[in-house]
């Protein structure tokens, strides 16, 4: 709204009035605004939730080996992020670019998906929204996000090609921007592999590339689905999901300014994604949401975000990397997030495996993988086979989180690394 506003100010002479069209200006303010908003509105937030008695009733403080109790304490904070995500971004966006105006979408919707799961929490039914109808809105968006990227004239991108010149190889960008389904791949020379190349056999030009197409649209849907429920998963302790995602986040906002700038593109031998750049506005408006938030939920929370957070910054961060064509390297910016998943399939499959041979096996003392570390030893069931129980001591809570952070700014430091190590 500034932005556009600033543009139609341009003949006006005005003083300062040109900062606005700087994308490095702007990502500043949607960082500031978002920080300060969501620390004001988290104070009345919680006075609201209380006063009305929303209060978190289902979870378990008997697994927590130290006795905090965290029953009665105010849930649905993801309220409060998006609010601070989706007002600078109107704000200070450009709010006719493609990936601003998905990213905008994607918020509310898994907002909105988030929010009917912990409302009907609210009203007493502990299990939420169905697990079927979570996983069908997580579909229809990943599907949305997939086909909009295909068909929209505007989500183009310029690869890199090399010519030798004295023995040399000078990198430069084709003239031309053009659709594609080429991604970023990791640890590889090239690294790059276009969808449609996964239909080789196919001699039809045309055929293949709608089939190329598709592939995209399914793995999009896919990525997008996985990392929201990793996420959502992750969302266990005071300040996790908020503090991982924010390292997420930077590692992703760096990622798309670099997409969005043609000469540190050409430099890394990277693909220039124009109007990349309108990204990093709104990730640093997520990325400064979360910081404020994480003003009232770090341990000892004041205030939890729920599914109305969790399942939002799951589908920020996917949508993000599929946009700057580097959703391959989300198993390794999102390791967390991947292994908290995997503990859980892994915990439920041994379990399931265990039952039809009438023996109680598992493989964590508990699942998600954070919680394997604040069970005591003496909490075991003696009658279960567990294949991990190191370590025998437990941990704070508070240190648990503070670890995980710590390997996720390692693994965040890799991801960037990757675009030099190939």
């Amino acid at each position: 709204m500034l932005y556009h506003l600033s543009e139609l100010l341009k003949e006006s002479n005005i003083p300062g009035i040109g900062m606005w069209s700087y994308v490095s200006f702007r990502s500043l303010m949607a960082l500031m605004f978002s920080l300060v908003i969501s620390m004001w509105m988290g104070k009345g937030f919680i006075t609201y939730m209380k006063r009305k008695r929303h209060l978190e009733k289902s979870r378990d403080a008997a697994i927590d080996p130290f006795g905090v109790k965290k029953i009665g304490v105010p849930s649905m904070g993801g309220v409060v992020i998006i609010t601070a995500i989706v007002i600078p971004a109107i704000l200070l966006g450009k709010l006719t670019n493609v990936y601003m105006i998905l990213l905008i979408a994607t918020v509310l919707w898994f907002g909105l998906l988030g929010f009917l799961d912990d409302y009907i929490k609210l009203k007493g039914n502990k299990d939420g929204l169905r697990p079927r109808w979570k996983l069908l809105g997580q579909f229809l968006m990943g599907a949305a996000i997939g086909v909009t990227l295909w068909l929209s004239p505007d989500a183009v991108v310029r690869e890199n090609v090399t010519r030798e010149i004295d023995n040399s190889v000078e990198v430069y960008h084709k003239s031309e921007a053009r659709k594609s389904t080429v991604t970023t791949v990791p640890f590889v020379k090239n690294n790059n592999l276009d969808y449609y190349e996964a239909f080789h056999w196919v001699k039809n030009g045309r055929v293949k590339r709608a089939l190329g197409w598709v592939l995209f649209v399914l793995v999009t849907t896919f990525v997008i689905m996985a990392v929201t429920n990793g996420a959502n998963l992750n969302d266990g302790m005071d300040g996790m999901c908020a503090g991982n995602s924010a390292i997420i986040g930077t590692a992703l906002g760096i990622l798309a300014y670099v997409s969005g700038h043609i000469q540190f593109a050409s430099y890394l031998n990277v693909m220039y994604i124009p109007g990349s750049e309108e990204i990093v506005v709104f990730i640093c408006a997520f990325v400064g949401s979360l910081i404020g938030f994480l003003w009232y939920n770090a341990y000892p929370a004041k205030v939890f975000m729920g599914d109305t957070g969790s399942l939002a910054i799951g589908g920020i961060i996917a949508v993000t990397a599929v946009m700057i064509h580097k959703e391959l390297l989300l198993p390794i910016l999102c390791g967390i997030f991947l292994m908290e998943s995997i503990s859980v399939i892994l915990q439920t499959s041994y379990a399931k495996y265990g039952n039809k041979r009438g023996k109680k096996l598992r493989v964590f003392k508990r699942a998600p993988f954070h919680d394997h570390y604040r069970v005591l030893q003496s909490d075991l069931d003696p009658n279960t086979k567990y294949l991990i129980k190191r370590p025998t001591t437990v941990l704070q809570e508070n240190m648990i989180t503070i670890r995980f952070w710590i390997v996720t700014i390692l693994l965040a430091a890799i991801t960037i690394i990757t675009l030099k190590i190939r």
